[in-house]
C-alpha cells in the first residue's frame, strides 16, 4: 500500500518532490517531519543533475518505496 493514492501517478522529480513533502504532513508534527523534510531536499539536490530517464524512474521507485516503509513504521 501506498502512503498516499496519487503514488501511482508520480512521473517526474518534481512531482516526487511534491509528494514526499505531502507525505510528510501526514508524520506527527515535530522533529520527525523536520528531519524527513530535510532529507528529501538534500536528496533532490543530489540528485538534481541527474539526466538518465531509466535512473531517474528507478530513483522515483525506490523513493516512494521508502515513503511508504516510512509512513507504516
Amino acid at each position: 500500500m501506498s502512503p498516499l493514492p496519487e503514488a501511482e501517478l508520480v512521473r517526474s522529480s518534481v512531482q516526487l518532490y511534491r509528494y514526499l513533502l505531502r507525505c510528510c504532513r501526514r508524520l506527527p508534527p515535530g522533529h520527525i517531519q523536520q528531519h524527513y523534510r530535510h532529507a528529501i531536499r538534500q536528496s533532490f539536490k543530489v540528485h538534481a543533475d541527474e539526466d538518465d530517464p531509466v535512473r531517474i524512474q528507478q530513483i522515483i521507485k525506490r523513493a516512494i518505496e521508502d515513503a511508504d516503509w516510512v509512513m507504516n513504521k
